[in-house]
């Protein structure tokens, strides 16, 4: 695996192991464990996004992507309360 992908931080294990998932747009691709304090400093812990650089497999760099960081829950809300009004508009037929 080589290139560069969307990653998010999915959990911290023990506080030393973080489990990043690799994405391929919203599939996950990947699954890396690095040492939890190679994270980029702003990357506190689940659900921050990551641009990663991988080269023979191995994460070669890791940054911080702040926006989608922030977009991402805004995202996910907005899809449930989608599924949700229609869920509603569905029970009242």
């Amino acid at each position: 695996m080589n290139g560069t992908y969307t990653a998010t931080v999915d959990r911290i294990v023990d506080g030393k192991t973080a489990v990043i998932l690799i994405e391929d747009g919203k599939d996950v691709i990947e699954q890396f464990d690095v040492p939890a304090d190679q994270l980029p400093e702003e990357a506190t812990g689940e659900g921050s996004v990551l641009t990663v650089e991988i080269t023979d497999n191995a994460i070669v760099d890791m940054q911080y992507d702040a926006e989608l960081t922030d977009r991402r829950p805004q995202a996910a809300q907005e899809r449930i309360n989608r599924l949700s009004k229609r869920l509603s508009d569905r029970d009242k037929s």
